[in-house]
């Protein structure tokens, strides 16, 4: 098989093991049958923006080119910090497209993926983002009206969970299961001045606390994790080649080295199996 185009992020899908989808250009490739075959990836030199799709000689916040980058709210500060939103201040690079994705129902949770992590997400976005991370278990902990006042809460948390993800360690193992439900009670207990007070600026209603939501298990098709990981770069090698292990959040797990496919968005690659 041979198909060259420009990369996207993986399409995932909730299943006994995640189902993987990668589009190339127009195709997108189902990679779970890959798995034990021989992969040669080959990045052509071209980069196309994922907004704009024009040429770029570099990518930007996985796959800008650089006038997008500077000009879209997608791409703003307040994307990876929502606390900082600055959306009052009249200063949103775009107010239309904030009402579209920061003023909307946002989920705060609980997920397991290097160990125990805080995070968010748009509503819409669950599970997407779970499997993204790489977790194998997650938990909704909050419902909250907007994207600021999910970062607000996720900071409080963090003061007494991680926020991030180690994801070298997420990408050698499984890890042992924990219960979330446990530390959601914990955390709840420890922040209940926290989010008394975001209640109190933002009203009851704008921020829900969840009781009682399952723990959702999640499985990634991979028969063999990496011992030491090391990283594929396009930038540095253009010419990806090894025997597909594995699949783990938007990682390729090869036995050369992993390939973080959400990085390299609008690249156009060249991809052959055998």
């Amino acid at each position: 098989m041979a198909v060259s185009g420009n990369l996207r992020k993986m399409v995932t899908e909730l299943s006994s093991d995640v189902q993987y989808h990668l589009p190339i250009g127009d195709e997108r490739v189902h990679l779970n049958p890959l798995i034990g075959s021989h992969l040669t990836v080959s990045f052509t030199g071209v980069i196309n923006c994922i907004e704009c799709d024009r040429k770029s000689n570099k990518s930007f916040s996985q796959g800008y080119c650089f006038p997008c980058f500077r000009r879209l709210a997608a791409c703003d500060s307040c994307i990876v910090s929502p606390e900082k939103c600055h959306y009052d201040a009249g200063t949103c690079r775009e107010p239309d497209w904030a009402q579209s994705h920061c003023f909307v129902d946002h989920i705060v949770y609980l997920a397991n993926t290097s160990g125990v992590k805080v995070g968010i997400t748009r509503h819409s976005q669950v599970p997407t983002r779970w499997m993204d991370q790489g977790a194998t278990q997650a938990q909704p902990i909050a419902r909250v009206q907007h994207r600021q006042l999910s970062g607000l809460l996720e900071t409080a948390l963090a003061k007494h969970v991680k926020d991030k993800t180690a994801w070298q360690t997420m990408l050698k193992g499984n890890g042992e299961a924990v219960s979330l439900e446990e530390k959601r009670q914990e955390l709840m207990s420890l922040c209940e001045g926290d989010i008394q007070a975001l209640q109190d600026r933002f009203g009851l209603q704008a921020l829900q606390l969840l009781e009682d939501e399952p723990t959702v298990s999640i499985n990634y098709p991979v028969v063999e994790f990496p011992t030491k990981v090391s990283a594929h770069n396009f930038d540095k090698n253009p010419l990806v080649e090894g025997k597909l292990m594995g699949i783990k959040g938007q990682y390729l797990l090869l036995d050369t080295g992993v390939l973080n496919i959400r990085k390299f968005g609008g690249y156009h690659i060249e991809l052959e199996t055998r």
